[in-house]
């Protein structure tokens, strides 16, 4: 199983009523859980850890993450408010206000971490604005510390500046996520904020140099770039109709594990051995389960059945 790290929550996405008035309509979302709902819609073995709330929007992400199969017995369940994510869309982009206080997702803590042990677990997956609150934010660190040593970490902090506080505080935490991760994906807006603006290539060196094993950069509508310590591979984005971006990259991270996970290779020694014609099937895939995603509304990843095989 591949087990993701982070939130769930509802995203309040703009409708228009049948009498013109502005409205919202919620539907499950979050970094974290939309990985996990596309993985398991690849066919892989998904499960997700996350604080869930028994309200009627957390019974709602219970419920989406059942019709998907996404294992989610390892995840506290209180009686606190789901988190929501109002959405406003310029030109097709998503832009988040984020209501996060006092919610399930957020007030974790280490005793609610799971003991995995012998559980077939062989990769974890983290991410999203939970990286960002406390307690949320250490507790997730904490337990990617511990799990480091012995399975396959990736990591995509899916950066929202606008909901960033403490600055310095997130930044150290995410180097030091940063540098006991195997893989990490970041999008060219996410690096330039972790680094300052400069050539992929450059965000990439310092990225290897923490000692990552396999560095994703992510640039839109131009594809997708893969770096090791022995090659740098790039593959274009499909061309489609985007309807809008929500998901997207989301997505990409479950491709990648997808890849990964059927070529064999989702193992700590494996990465570092990767070809050439590897990385680009694996970057390949990402961009593919991307592409349906930005053609219809929402994080509506594919199931298997709609991918080539």
């Amino acid at each position: 199983m591949i087990l993701c790290n982070g939130e769930a929550l509802i995203d309040m996405l703009p409708r228009q009523t049948a009498a013109d008035e502005s409205a919202f309509a919620p539907h499950s979302g979050g970094a974290v859980f939309n990985t996990s709902i596309a993985l398991s819609r690849l066919g892989v073995k998904a499960g997700i850890w996350c604080g869930l709330s028994d309200d009627l929007f957390g019974q709602q992400l219970q419920q989406d993450l059942q019709r998907s199969g996404v294992d989610f017995s390892l995840a506290p369940i209180a009686s606190r408010p789901t988190t929501l994510a109002f959405i406003s869309l310029r030109k097709g982009q998503a832009q988040y206000a984020f209501y996060d206080e006092n919610t399930a997702a957020r007030m974790v803590t280490e005793q609610d971490l799971p003991t995995l042990g012998d559980i077939e677990i062989e990769a974890l997956f983290f991410g999203g604005i939970s990286l960002v609150s406390e307690p949320c934010g250490s507790v997730l660190e904490s337990f990617l510390l511990r799990e480091s040593s012995s399975r396959v970490i990736m990591l995509d902090p899916n950066i929202r500046q606008g909901f960033i506080k403490g600055e310095a505080a997130y930044r150290t935490r995410l180097d030091t996520m940063m540098s006991h991760s195997d893989i990490v994906k970041l999008s060219d807006e996410d690096a330039a904020w972790l680094f300052g603006e400069a050539e992929p290539e450059i965000h990439a060196a310092r990225m290897l140099d923490m000692g990552i094993q396999l560095a994703i950069i992510t640039e839109g509508a131009k594809g997708a770039t893969a770096f090791s310590h022995h090659h740098t591979v790039s593959v274009p984005a499909p061309k489609v109709s985007v309807v809008d971006t929500v998901g997207a990259g989301d997505s990409f991270n479950a491709g990648i594990l997808e890849a990964l996970k059927k070529q064999g290779v989702l193992k700590k020694p494996e990465l570092s051995k990767l070809g050439v014609d590897q990385l680009e099937a694996i970057l390949s895939r990402a961009v593919e389960v991307a592409a349906v995603t930005v053609s219809r509304a929402g994080a509506n990843s594919p199931w298997l059945e709609e991918l080539a095989k």
